[in-house]
């Protein structure tokens, strides 16, 4: 008899769950508490990784077409002198895929268009679960629902983890995220680069998204930020012009401000037929624009290991064994990251940069080797 599974959460992570398992021949239903799939943020890079799923899953070239792609990551300072600049051609030629730059609701409508709309149940918030002989779920708006396994895609504030797993703790990384569209014309040179500016204690990121759409974001420590009394462009008024001028051509309506927090690394992502992924197993800051990315290999490692015919409870165990050990050095790695990039000592803000100049381009090369392969994913 099939197997009936819930995916708890419309996000990236949830709908890529749900379109892989689809090809594999399940039929997964996804419950989404949000009245329709709204996405936060605006933005996102989707990395050589993810793309390498998505290549599989055969909507590569969708993605690429609704995106933008990258060729080069740059780290400079506020004036958009290069610290550090990474060349992506290596790994293109490698995988045969592009890092793309995509606004995030056109990418959650191809993947809601591939998992089919029918699969997914909106305006469903989930309060409980129970476990007997299966999971009933109980949704605030009164109705149950009854399913052999649960799927937890439902973010860094997971029902499904704290129900089931009775665990989770959310770290403040004292750091305050400004994200926003602009229409634009960005300057020939900007066209396939992302570029990270470090200022003292803030830094700015922008990247083109699509023919005319920019997506940026700013991050400044929370002690730098003076409620009430200050706008992002007076915040911000030692970097480059550029930047200004993306923040001044943005409605102010249409830019979204959120602390920046990660989930502290817990121990266990399965048990029995339910398990987590995304945020709810691993949440991330975003300093190294691989949350949604390792979401999508948590993705794919599930629907491989289902696909392949384990029994629920061995899949989810594997899952948890091949992904928690990167899953994790992952969001160690970008919590240090994010301290480093927020450093506000004009000495110490000389020494990191010196250090990073000097750097060969191999050490770059080391991590993102380790970051974009997906070999032992299954």
């Amino acid at each position: 008899m099939e197997k009936a599974i819930a995916i708890i959460g419309a996000g990236i992570g949830g709908l890529t769950t749900a379109m892989l398992l689809k090809q594999k021949g399940f039929e997964p239903t996804v419950y989404e508490s949000a009245p329709s799939i709204q996405p936060v943020g605006a933005g996102i890079v989707m990395a050589n990784n993810a793309m390498q799923v998505y290549r599989k899953a055969g909507i590569q070239h969708t993605i690429e077409q609704a995106g933008n792609k990258i060729t080069v990551m740059k780290i400079t300072d506020e004036r958009l002198k290069p610290i550090s600049v990474m060349e992506l051609s290596k790994y293109e030629s490698v995988y045969g895929v592009y890092n793309v730059a995509i606004h995030r609701a056109a990418l959650q409508r191809i993947l809601a268009e591939e998992t089919g709309f029918e699969n997914i149940i909106l305006s469903k918030r989930l309060l409980r679960i129970e476990q007997n002989e299966n999971y009933q779920l109980s949704f605030e708006d009164g109705t149950v629902a009854h399913t052999d396994v649960v799927i937890g895609a439902d973010g860094i504030k997971s029902v499904v983890r704290k129900q089931l797993f009775n665990t989770g703790e959310i770290r403040d990384a004292q750091q305050v995220c400004w994200r926003g569209i602009c229409e634009m014309n960005l300057s020939e040179k900007y066209q396939h680069e992302a570029n990270e500016l470090w200022g003292k204690g803030k830094r700015f990121g922008f990247v083109k998204i699509s023919d005319s759409k920019v997506y940026w974001y700013a991050v400044a420590n929370k002690w730098l930020v003076k409620e009430n009394s200050q706008s992002l462009t007076e915040l911000l008024n030692e970097f480059h012009p550029e930047v200004l001028a993306m923040i001044n051509a943005t409605p102010q309506e249409n830019i979204f401000i959120s602390d920046i927090t990660d989930l502290k690394p817990i121990s266990t992502w399965a048990r029995d037929k339910a398990c987590l992924l995304g945020d709810a197993a691993h949440a991330t800051t975003p300093n190294m624009g691989q949350g949604a990315c390792q979401a999508i290999e948590d993705a794919y490692t599930i629907a491989q290991l289902l696909g392949g015919g384990k029994e629920i409870k061995d899949a989810f165990a594997s899952y948890e064994k091949r992904r928690i050990k990167k899953a994790h050095d992952i969001v160690k790695r970008s919590w240090s990251a994010g301290k480093i990039s927020h450093i506000e000592n004009g000495a110490l803000i000389w020494l990191r940069n010196i250090a990073m100049k000097s750097l060969p381009g191999s050490a770059n090369n080391k991590l993102l080797d380790k970051i974009f392969d997906i070999s032992n994913l299954g």
